[in-house]
């Protein structure tokens, strides 16, 4: 889907390695490396023996509530984030709703297909892709932003995201990242005194469960009611349910926050490795918090495929409103293969 600015919003990581991509190492998808672990392949592979019955959500409803001490009437299960902007783009009414770019595309690209006007508010590079919650339209009756924010990698405070709510305003926080950041700082899913807020979650990418398409939105109960109408009967397959109920229970809660803790040291290794190319104006945005970083260098595009032509696929950043051809966002990747990639971006710049 191409707008009036040029920039296709349907393009995500996983098309850098699609068909001739597939023998490349991937630093262009945020899904966590060596995902699922095994103890979570068999969980939900033990539940294959009840696919005879239609899917009963009751108990991965209720595990997701109790892993954020919420009643249960404020959590909708979703097939993957991705279905929960589409329920919110069909069944809310909103006159003006507005995105903050750069950030993930399909918000806008679920709400332009359900016949909405949306307005985009663009953070700034000189800014360093902060938030300016004065820059907000006053009239916009349904704000979404990311946090951390794809593909930037800006952890937003919790305080100035939940200063944008307003009396009459729905106010979309995606925090599909946000257990890839040490103790979740900054999130707001725990929160019900902030009016308006619905918190979108995903299970796909620190558990690998992308083909298995799980998330859940939490949200004022009519927010819920009206969202739920809106999905098809029996959403969320069996098997998802499995494996949401298994994500949110103590042993991998107590897995992810290990995970968070070493996607931020090798995070820190690969900031190191990219500030060896200043010199040749290869610029981080930042600071970064997310299990991605976003650079810019000139002739990014050029780059991007002398990389594939040595192995590697990296997301070009021009898909995003408020970036342009300049722009790549990489994945944080374990030291072995970031030591890799700082290789091959070395004979890249300079071939």
């Amino acid at each position: 889907m191409r707008t009036e600015s040029g920039h296709d919003l349907r393009h995500h990581g996983d098309a850098e390695v699609r068909d001739d991509g597939g023998s490349l190492v991937d630093l262009a998808v945020n899904v966590r490396a060596d995902t699922p672990p095994v103890w979570l392949r068999e969980h939900i592979a033990a539940s294959l023996g009840g696919l005879a019955a239609y899917p009963d959500g009751r108990t991965a409803r209720a595990a997701v509530a109790a892993r954020h001490g919420l009643p249960v009437e404020r959590v909708l299960l979703t097939a993957g984030a991705a279905e929960a902007f589409v329920l919110l783009a069909r069944a809310l009414k909103v006159r003006r709703p507005v995105v903050v770019h750069p950030q993930f595309t399909e918000p806008e690209a679920a709400l332009r297909d359900a016949g909405h006007a949306v307005g985009r508010m663009l953070l700034r590079e000189e800014d360093g892709f902060r938030l300016d919650p004065a820059a907000v339209p006053e009239d916009a009756d349904l704000v979404v932003i990311g946090n951390p924010t794809n593909p930037t990698s800006v952890l937003h405070p919790a305080d100035a995201i939940a200063g944008l709510a307003r009396p009459g305003r729905v106010l979309v926080v995606d925090e599909a990242f946000m257990d890839a950041v040490p103790g979740e700082s900054e999130a707001l899913a725990d929160r019900v005194d902030v009016p308006g807020l619905v918190v979108l979650r995903s299970l796909t990418k620190t558990w690998g469960l992308a083909g298995l398409r799980i998330g859940y939105v939490l949200a004022a109960p009519e927010i819920v009611e009206d969202l739920q109408r809106a999905q098809p009967l029996w959403p969320v397959s069996t098997p998802a349910l499995a494996a949401a109920e298994a994500c949110v229970g103590p042993r991998a809660l107590a897995e992810a926050a290990h995970a968070a803790h070493r996607i931020a040291a090798d995070r820190a290794h690969l900031l190191a490795g990219l500030a060896r190319f200043a010199p040749a104006g290869l610029r981080v945005a930042g600071p970064a918090r997310g299990p991605f970083v976003l650079v810019r260098v000139d002739g990014a595009s050029a780059v991007r495929r002398r990389l594939r032509d040595l192995g590697y696929a990296v997301r070009r950043g021009d898909t995003f409103p408020g970036l342009d051809e300049k722009w790549l966002r990489l994945a944080v990747r374990d030291r072995s293969t970031t030591d890799g990639f700082l290789r091959a971006l070395q004979r890249a710049l300079t071939d």
